[in-house]
C-alpha cells in the first residue's frame, strides 16, 4: 500500500501546490459569484421596476389593457381598490392576485422574494409591488420574475470552473517543473554519491550553476568525502604499519621457539625464555598502545578534574625511574582541568621520548603563558629536522636512526601523546631549539575560583 510518506517530494510539492491552487479558485469562485450574484438580484429587480412603471403608466393615463403584452419578464397584475384583476400578463388576468402583501402607508412601493406561491409553485419569485392612488382608492400592481440562481448563469459557472481547473493545472505544472529543475542537482549528487565505493573515494560531485543551498550541500559532501579519503587512507596505512610492527615481533618469538624445538638438548631455556619475555612485552606495549589510540579516537571522555600542573608533573617524576638526568623549571601556580590517568601518560610519553635520545640529560619546564599553561620537554640529542616534526607525530613513523623507534619505542608514543592533548583542548608541537628536541604542550590555564 502506498502511503504519502512514500512519495518524493517533488509529488508531495506538486500536489499540495494543486491542492492549494484549487482551494484559492474555489474560494475566489465563490466571492466572484456571491458578487455576481448580488449584482445579477439589483439588475432583475430594476428590470422588475421599470417594467412596473411602465404599467403605472398606462393606468395613469388611463389607457390601461385589460392583457398586457409584456415579454421581458414574467408576471404582471393590476388590482383595483376592491382587490379585482383588471389587467395582468396572459394566464393571469382570470386568476386571485398572485400575492396579497402592499407597500406601508408612507411608501409607495415594496420588494419581497416569494417562494411556492399558488400561482408559481415549487419555484422563488422576486416580487415588486407599486401602490397606486386612484379617486375610488388605492391600486396595487405587482409585477414578478423567478430569482437569480445562485450560479447566476450556466456561462458564467462554465467560465469560472474552466478557469478554476485552467489555473490549477498550470501551478501543478508549474511547480511539477520546478521542484524538478531544483532537484535535479540532488539527484546527480545521489547518483555520484552511490558510485563512490570505499576503494574509489577520489570522485567528487560537480557542484551546481547556481550559488544556493543546493550548491552548499555539494561543497559540504566534496568536504565531505575529502575527510573520509583522508581518514580511510590513514587508517589503511595504520593497518599496515601496525600488522608490520607485530608481525616483527611474532616472526622473532616463532624462530626462537622453533630453533628450540629443533635443538632442545642445545637449547639455554632459561636465556630462550626471557628472550621472548622481552619480545611479548613489546607485543603488549604495542597492544596497550592500539587501544589506547581507539579509544581516543572514539572520543572516550575521561575524569576531568582540577589539576595544579606544577604539583602533578613533580609528583610524576618522582614516581619515575630516571634514566638520564633531569633539569627541572616547575613555577608554582599552572591550574588545568583534565584527565589525571591520561595526563600522566603524555607526559610519560614525552620523558620516554626524550630519555631515548638524550645524550646527558632532559630540560622539563612548567610555566603559566598568558591564559596558558605550558609544558615544555626537551632533550640534548641530534633534534628533529624543521621538515619532520610533524612527520613524528604520525603513527608508526620511522626517521632515521639516530630517533628510530627501534630504540625502544612502539612509534606510538608521540601520537598518543598529541591525541590526549587535543581532548584536553590543548596543542603538542615540536619547536625551535638550540639543541635537541623541544615538545612543548599548551593546556587551557584555568585560574581557581
Amino acid at each position: 500500500m502506498i502511503t504519502r510518506f512514500a512519495w518524493s517530494v517533488r509529488t508531495r510539492l506538486t500536489l499540495a501546490a494543486g491542492v492549494v491552487m484549487a482551494l484559492v479558485c474555489a474560494a475566489g469562485s465563490v466571492l466572484a459569484m456571491l458578487g455576481l450574484h448580488d449584482q445579477a438580484v439589483n439588475v432583475r429587480t430594476n428590470h422588475i421596476v421599470a417594467e412596473a412603471l411602465k404599467v403605472v403608466h398606462l393606468t395613469k393615463r388611463g389607457v390601461l389593457p385589460a392583457l398586457l403584452k409584456i415579454d421581458d419578464i414574467r408576471a404582471i397584475q393590476v388590482i383595483d381598490a376592491h382587490g379585482t384583476v383588471i389587467s395582468a400578463t396572459p394566464g393571469l388576468l382570470d386568476k386571485p392576485p398572485m400575492a396579497s402583501f402592499r407597500p406601508d402607508e408612507l411608501s409607495a412601493r415594496q420588494d419581497k422574494i416569494v417562494c411556492n406561491s399558488p400561482d408559481f409553485p415549487d419555484q422563488c419569485m422576486i416580487m415588486v409591488t407599486f401602490r397606486i392612488y386612484q379617486p375610488d382608492g388605492d391600486w396595487a400592481i405587482y409585477a414578478a420574475d423567478p430569482v437569480v440562481p445562485w450560479f447566476v448563469g450556466p456561462q458564467i459557472l462554465a467560465a469560472l470552473i474552466a478557469g478554476s481547473l485552467f489555473l490549477t493545472a498550470i501551478t501543478t505544472l508549474g511547480t511539477y517543473r520546478t521542484v524538478g529543475n531544483t532537484l535535479a542537482p540532488v539527484a546527480r549528487i545521489r547518483q555520484k554519491l552511490a558510485e563512490i565505493t570505499a576503494t574509489d573515494l577520489g570522485q567528487r560531485v560537480s557542484l551546481p550553476r547556481y550559488r544556493d543551498e543546493i550548491r552548499a550541500l555539494a561543497i559540504t559532501v566534496n568536504e565531505t568525502l575529502d575527510r573520509l579519503e583522508k581518514a580511510v587512507e590513514r587508517q589503511r596505512r595504520f593497518a599496515s604499519d601496525a600488522s608490520h610492527d607485530l608481525r616483527s615481533p611474532i616472526t622473532a618469538m616463532r624462530t626462537q621457539v622453533e630453533e628450540a624445538l629443533m635443538f632442545p638438548e642445545d637449547t639455554d631455556w632459561q636465556a630462550t625464555a626471557n628472550a621472548l619475555l622481552t619480545s611479548l612485552d613489546r607485543l603488549q606495549a604495542i597492544v596497550s598502545d592500539l587501544l589506547l589510540l581507539a579509544r581516543l579516537d572514539a572520543g572516550t571522555p575521561g575524569e576531568t578534574d582540577m589539576i595544579d600542573l606544577t604539583d602533578f608533573v613533580a609528583k610524576e617524576l618522582d614516581r619515575r625511574p630516571r634514566k638520564k638526568k633531569l633539569d627541572c623549571d616547575l613555577q608554582p601556580g599552572v591550574p588545568v582541568r583534565g584527565d589525571k590517568l591520561r595526563l600522566s601518560r603524555l607526559l610519560a610519553n614525552l620523558v620516554d621520548n626524550a630519555e631515548r635520545h638524550a645524550i646527558d640529560h632532559v630540560r622539563i619546564a612548567v610555566y603559566p603563558d598568558g591564559e596558558t599553561a605550558v609544558l615544555e620537554v626537551q632533550d640534548d640529542g641530534a633534534g628533529i629536522d624543521p621538515g619532520e616534526r610533524e612527520v613524528v607525530f604520525q603513527r608508526f613513523t620511522r626517521l632515521d636512526a639516530a630517533r628510530s623507534r627501534d630504540a625502544g619505542g612502539t612509534g606510538l608514543g608521540l601520537p598518543i601523546a598529541r591525541e590526549i592533548a587535543e581532548a584536553h583542548g590543548g596543542i603538542l608541537t615540536v619547536e625551535d631549539s638550540d639543541r635537541g628536541a623541544l615538545f612543548v604542550l599548551r593546556l587551557p590555564l584555568h585560574p581557581e575560583e
